[in-house]
């Protein structure tokens, strides 16, 4: 069956540089592991989030700041590859925001964000239609997040990671709010909010409707590579699908079968297929 069309999002994110060492295991603290190839590559919750969005057949534009460096430009042309609008971004003075991540050999990860530029994220002189979903998260300034509770007048979605306290507010305005299991133990004013989604990594992902599970979809069972980027292109593919109009169930079958494609992938912003594929 088809599809109701995607509709238009703009990102309201951060855009980092991923540092990312690949280890067969992650070190304890104080302890040292020797590791194997570094890579850099594009990242950033809000950059990989509308790359993704993009990939998966949405218009889509890019709210965010990074350096005017070499990373920065780096980082712009990454985003324009993927078919994101890269004009509102802002280059500042600061430098371009950076990821050190570490993965193991099961894909788990740990990361430390240096937000730099991402600091100086601003909806100045943004106009959101009431046509488009917006979606953002904690990456950058929260009192960004926040003024988009009167700034955004259609669909607008959270990614509340990394977790921390939600202005009631922003709970009551959002229409989506997405979590892990242990970002939505860690915020238990999600317990009243109108739509949560709660991935569990290889166990699939749950909607929450006024604290009542209305869906839980299964995982489909790949080979993982490294799941940096699988979180954001869940919320990117589950903001885009329920925004269109998608049945619950479709959206997170398809939003699941998304993000299980990029765990297959080593980057944050990995090739990815129209929407609807993933059904």
């Amino acid at each position: 069956m088809d599809q109701p069309k995607l509709g238009p999002l703009t990102v309201v994110g951060s855009i980092n540089v991923d540092l990312t060492a690949s280890v067969d295991r992650l070190p304890s603290a104080g302890e040292t592991v020797l590791g194997g190839a570094l890579r850099r590559l594009p990242g950033g919750k809000g950059a990989n989030q509308a790359a993704a969005a993009a990939r998966l057949g949405a218009v889509v534009r890019m709210v965010g700041a990074v350096g005017d460096d070499s990373d920065g430009q780096w980082m712009l042309q990454s985003l324009r590859d993927a078919g994101v609008d890269t004009g509102p971004i802002w280059l500042g003075d600061a430098a371009t925001g950076t990821a050190l991540i570490t993965v193991d050999g099961q894909g788990e990860n740990q990361i430390v964000v240096c937000p730099a530029a991402n600091a100086d994220v601003s909806i100045d002189g943004i106009d959101f239609g009431p046509g488009e979903a917006v979606l953002a998260q904690l990456e950058i300034p929260f009192e960004i997040v926040e003024a988009l509770v009167e700034a955004v007048p259609g669909f607008l979605a959270v990614n509340a990671a990394p977790a921390r306290a939600l202005s009631a507010a922003l709970i009551a305005r959002a229409d989506l709010i997405i979590v892990n299991e242990s970002e939505f133990a860690l915020i238990p004013e999600l317990a009243t909010a109108r739509m949560v989604a709660v991935t569990y990594g290889a166990n699939g992902a749950a909607l929450r409707e006024h604290g009542r599970e209305v869906a839980h979809v299964a995982a489909p069972s790949v080979r993982v590579v490294s799941s940096v980027g699988a979180g954001d292109v869940f919320c990117a593919a589950l903001t885009l699908a329920l925004h269109a109009g998608w049945s619950r169930e479709d959206a997170l079958r398809a939003a699941c079968g998304a993000g299980a494609d990029a765990v297959t992938h080593p980057s944050g912003q990995p090739p990815l297929r129209r929407l609807d594929a993933y059904l």
